[in-house]
């Protein structure tokens, strides 16, 4: 059963809620057939309605290829190949009829290889584009090679209803900085798993940042394939009025001495917005020597918004450095408020200070200035509306 609502807060649970058990057993399958018709009844589907999918849990899906352009400096391929073909599903296979209707639909996959040892400030860029409410499907596998170093942005904006894998093989000793940015027109739909592998001492910092469409579900699933190995899953997000932005971060260590941390930060404001997190963490018997954290925390600015908020964490040993999770979410600090007010600042540019605090320091994680300042305007934006 849920969390208890109360005003739009959702309590979180310590595990109760949705066992981890089940989510790291989790059937697995490139065939729509062997998941039931999505339900809200459906622990995995709980949140939303049906009706928001769009139609992206049908089992006939169009092709999405043709709105994908994608740029990066020299030492990065890119290039479109069979959807049956190496190394297309190695890193991870779906878990849900959306993630299955979207690998069986997709016959091409957009393959990027990073050269091994290539070390590139230029920023790879990978662009959906979308102008079209018909239900779609794409697949992407990225290939960071062996003592790379590289950032990655995927960007979606336009209009799209779209089921997305992505898969992202971080080779041994190769450093990743992935960012996937959603900021699609209303009336948009748009569900992703995004599964990422890492090898023996690697790095990757995956953050998503949510801010334009109807529905927009994020799934990413980092599993450690080597020791040493090190995730940063970080999260951003802003929710207005009949939006649903949903997380789902999942790290699986699978490997001794690795070190995870996931965070999490959104704002809610106008009636209806709904975010939902949902952040699993599994502890393998192998896995001695790990050290894990994850956070979520949101900001509800008006009356009529919900924030869900489930934290799960699944220990095998007890030969671990660290462990733990946090979340909250709730209204202003008044105090904070106050103490700016007290000092000159009006009323609605403490709040806006307030959140933008909040907000922009997962974005900052980022690295990237130029996204940093295109995602802090745009939160600006949406501050102003409210």
């Amino acid at each position: 059963m849920s969390a208890p609502v109360q005003h739009g807060l959702s309590e979180h649970s310590h595990g109760a809620g949705v066992p981890l058990q089940i989510r790291s057993d989790r059937p697995r399958s490139t065939s729509v057939a062997d998941f039931p018709a999505i339900t809200q009844q459906q622990d995995l589907w709980r949140y939303l309605n049906v009706d928001q999918l769009k139609g992206l849990d049908s089992e006939v899906l169009a092709e999405y290829s043709e709105q994908v352009s994608f740029s990066g400096p020299d030492g990065v391929s890119f290039e479109w190949i069979l959807s049956s073909a190496a190394p297309v599903g190695s890193i991870g296979l779906p878990e849900d009829r959306v993630s299955a209707a979207g690998y069986t639909n997709a016959s091409k996959t957009l393959l990027v290889k990073i050269a091994d040892e290539l070390v590139s400030a230029e920023q790879i860029t990978i662009s959906v584009k979308g102008d079209s409410a018909t239900a779609s499907a794409l697949h992407i596998f990225v290939e960071a090679g062996k003592f790379s170093s590289t950032t990655l942005v995927l960007e979606h904006s336009g209009l799209g209803v779209l089921a997305e894998n992505v898969e992202i093989s971080v080779a041994d000793e190769a450093k990743l900085n992935f960012v996937s940015l959603q900021n699609w027109e209303s009336g948009s739909a748009h569900v992703s798993a995004q599964f990422a592998k890492l090898g023996r001492n690697a790095f990757l910092k995956h953050t998503v940042a949510s801010f334009g469409g109807d529905l927009v579900r994020v799934t990413p699933i980092a599993t450690f394939s080597g020791p040493g190995a090190e995730v940063e899953l970080n999260g951003v997000y802003f929710a207005e009025a009949g939006q649903h932005l949903e997380n789902r971060p999942f790290v699986d260590h699978a490997a001794p001495n690795c070190k995870s941390r996931v965070t999490y930060k959104g704002a809610l404001q106008g009636d209806k917005a709904h975010t939902v997190w949902i952040g699993d963490v599994l502890i393998r018997a192998i896995a001695e020597g790990t050290d894990t954290y994850e956070l979520n925390r949101n900001l509800l600015l008006t009356d009529g918004t919900r924030a869900d908020s489930v934290p799960n964490l699944e220990i095998e040993t007890g030969e671990i450095e660290g462990a733990g999770h946090a979340s909250a979410s709730g209204r202003f600090d008044d105090e904070h408020l106050f103490y700016l007010q007290a000092r000159g600042i009006t009323p609605d540019e403490a709040r806006r200070l307030v959140v933008l605090g909040f907000l922009v320091e997962v974005i900052q994680k980022t690295g990237i200035a130029e996204l940093i300042e295109s995602l802090t305007a745009l939160l600006e934006e949406k501050l102003n509306r409210g």
